[in-house]
């Protein structure tokens, strides 16, 4: 325990306004403060933390953030303010700093409030005021999505994107039709009522040259939503748990036992009710198909560079799909740039595994050993010849010098014990620690969102002009997303990782299959993929491949750069 002598105060004073800067305010806090620190606490060493003119929405101050950091050297044994609310109004903010300073040993202290954390009877006053400062935010936030629901069951318009066909007038808060517009939704249902697929109707609209609202390219999931949403029959649905972005989507608040509305003549229509009806239906029978044909179908096709292959036009990924069967019933597949696919504006050429395959694997062979007889005589230009001995390299002029050199560099270090690929176990362990990185990362910007959607909600209900309804109901839907999909981010995390710590006989067996793959590739003159394949599990030559093989760049059919996980890239020059 430290004596009166030893002890260090922290004051940290604030105001919101340039006016209470000039006013007596933040002076009468300073004198209060130091004062109550002498003469009450007993403690003659101070600093004065100051942040004038910033709000309490959040801790983003520089001052406070200052204080922080030196807080957490130990400087300081008291952190006095003058009122609770000049570190935070938002509950989950003033919560998380008090845990922090807690657990360095830092006693909190409110004049105003007159409590002192370091007695039981403060601490105990400081719980009942965060308790019944949960509890005002809890009945806030129902009160916010009571009202939100009265306003729909009375057919007000609660905010959002509004919908593609169609224009707000604010002022008068009424919808009216963009004709413009809604001629392309118009066009959407004819196409897909004559029997055209999501994917081709996006395809045409882009051809020809017609964007969304936001001046996006159309996709088979914009089509699909514009083809299912009641809005477009005159009617508003609020509420709805499974909306997209639509104009119809519900806000974050609203919780999902409650009952969905759905407003009638709520606006002017584009689409016929029946003809809504029968294209929905057709949607909904489509899906059963596909589910119903899933339970037969097996897939047997693994594609082996799916996520590597990258288009040289527009660096685009390059999308996999089964090419015709070949003599012995082997299919490989072939790769499009999905640009290509969907809008048909790219020139690149499709190219197969019979192609990238052979070049790829006998490369990497090429690689294996060429590091084996590598050499302290051995010159950069010999160093290439190794690389490109082989019928798959014959057009082949060079490789580029400075990606050659990298590899030639890490050989020369220690030709010995220098490993130009990492081993697959050792890429298990390093997956490993990137998981428990990535998890660590994801769950500071988790509680950072949260945190952000709090101050968003008490910013609104307190702040009468900080911001308008629809601007309110925008940002908490985006960073209600945002925490979903980090929320998804983490389950996959969770699933990778007891799959790394759990891993069953076969699971080893196939990634020790890595290490004689390896050698294998180091044996033989020349690797026939074909063959390969045929006696090696494909998704062990996936895993393999991707083990070592970052990306892939192909242009008018041929394979022009590789990149390796270590970040060595090697691009290849033709021969004219």
């Amino acid at each position: 325990m430290k004596t009166t002598s030893e002890k260090k105060a922290a004051l940290y004073v604030r105001v919101s306004t340039q006016y209470q800067i000039d006013k007596d305010s933040l002076p009468m806090q300073k004198e209060d403060l130091i004062n109550y620190s002498k003469y009450a606490l007993g403690i003659d060493k101070y600093e004065i933390f100051e942040d004038a003119g910033y709000s309490a929405k959040n801790t983003d101050r520089p001052a406070f953030q200052r204080m922080m950091a030196r807080l957490r050297t130990g400087e300081f044994t008291h952190l006095c303010v003058w009122k609770i609310d000049r570190i935070s109004r938002n509950l989950l903010d003033f919560a998380g700093m008090y845990a922090e300073i807690k657990n360095l040993g830092v006693t909190f202290v409110s004049k105003n409030e007159q409590f002192d954390t370091s007695n039981a009877m403060g601490e105990a006053m400081l719980k009942i005021i965060l308790v019944f400062a949960e509890l005002e935010r809890n009945m806030t936030s129902e009160r916010v999505s009571a009202v939100m629901v009265a306003r729909a069951t009375n057919g007000e318009w609660n905010g959002g994107r509004i919908p593609f066909g169609y224009d707000y007038d604010k002022q008068a808060k009424l919808f009216s039709i963009n004709e413009e517009e809604a001629a392309i939704v118009r066009l959407i249902y004819e196409m897909y009522a004559s029997g055209k697929s999501l994917l081709s109707i996006s395809r045409e609209l882009n051809e020809k040259g017609i964007a969304t609202k936001r001046r996006n390219h159309w996709n088979p999931t914009t089509i699909d939503i514009i083809l299912k949403n009641p809005f477009y029959t005159g009617r508003y649905r609020y509420n709805r748990h499974d909306e997209r972005a639509t104009g119809n989507s519900h806000p974050s608040h609203i919780k999902p036992e409650e009952e969905w509305i759905l407003a009638e003549e709520h606006h002017p229509a584009i689409i016929d009710d029946s003809l809504q009806e029968m294209v929905v239906a057709k949607l909904q029978e489509k899906r059963r198909g596909n589910k119903d044909s899933s339970k037969t179908y097996e897939r047997k096709n693994t594609h082996i560079f799916a996520g590597l292959l990258y288009c040289g036009y527009c660096n685009l990924q390059m999308q996999a799909t089964i090419d015709r069967a070949r003599k012995g019933g082997y299919r490989p597949s072939i790769y499009a740039c999905t640009r290509k696919r969907r809008f048909s504006d790219c020139q690149n050429k499709y190219i197969s595994d019979v192609v990238v395959g052979p070049f790829v694997f006998n490369y990497i062979a090429n690689i294996l050993k060429a590091q084996n007889n590598f050499g302290k005589s051995t010159t950069v230009e010999a160093f290439e010849k190794k690389l490109l001995r082989g019928t798959p390299f014959m057009e082949i002029a060079s490789i580029e010098r400075a990606g050659l050199e990298d590899m030639y560099s890490v050989l020369k270090s220690d030709s010995e014990s220098s490993d130009v690929f990492s081993s697959p176990t050792a890429n298990i362990a390093k997956k490993i620690d990137e998981t428990i990185d990535e998890r660590n990362l994801l769950a500071s910007e988790k509680r950072k969102k949260e945190r952000a959607l709090e101050r968003l909600k008490s910013l609104y209900l307190y702040s009468e002009d900080a911001m308008s309804e629809t601007e309110f109901l925008v940002s908490s839907k985006s960073l209600t997303e945002q925490i979903s999909e980090i929320n998804k981010r983490l389950e996959e995390l969770e699933k990778e990782s007891s799959t790394h710590f759990s891993m069953s006989d076969k699971e080893f067996l196939q990634k020790a299959s890595l290490f004689i793959m390896t050698h294998e590739l180091k044996e033989k003159r020349f690797i026939n993929f074909v063959s390969m394949i045929h006696k090696i599990d494909p998704k062990i030559v996936k895993d393999f491949v991707k083990s070592i093989i970052q990306k892939i760049v192909i242009k008018d059919g041929r394979i022009i750069s590789i990149r390796f996980k270590n970040g060595i890239e090697h691009k290849f020059l033709y021969k004219e």
